[in-house]
């Protein structure tokens, strides 16, 4: 919490720091805050009103849905979308043995990977990797 609501909450630190201030400052620091509070008040009562007539609304037409023989779980039945399968992995398309005598595959797609990319820079064609 910030200083200034710690001082606004509590009685006695509000006393404090308000003792330098003359009565018509004090006064017209009411009047404002009484504004504010006046402003959000209105605020919060137009939202009430607004969320009852929306509830409102709901309700008649889930009464409309009932009368023809609609279920909520019938509305939503088309508008889910479906998980997507996971497509199967695709095969190797290059493969090169490295240094420590291991095979490295790539598919041709995504990064290539660094065993390849040094060869490929040095003036080896991607043609010599392809598995037969």
């Amino acid at each position: 919490m910030s200083d200034f609501l710690k001082i606004l909450s509590h009685s006695r630190r509000l006393k404090t720091a308000t003792e330098e201030l003359s009565v018509e400052q004090l006064n017209e620091v009411k009047d404002k805050l009484q504004k504010i509070i006046d402003d959000r008040a209105a605020a919060e009562e137009e939202a009430r009103k607004a969320n009852a007539e929306k509830i409102a609304k709901i309700e008649k037409y889930r009464e409309m849905l009932a009368a023809d023989g609609i279920a909520l779980d019938d509305l939503s039945e088309g508008a889910v979308a479906k998980p997507k399968a996971k497509r199967a992995p695709r095969p190797a398309k290059y493969e090169i043995w490295n240094d420590a005598g291991e095979r490295i595959t790539w598919t041709g797609q995504g990064r290539m990977p660094n065993v390849f990319k040094v060869r490929v820079d040095a003036g080896e064609s991607l043609d010599n990797f392809l598995i037969k």
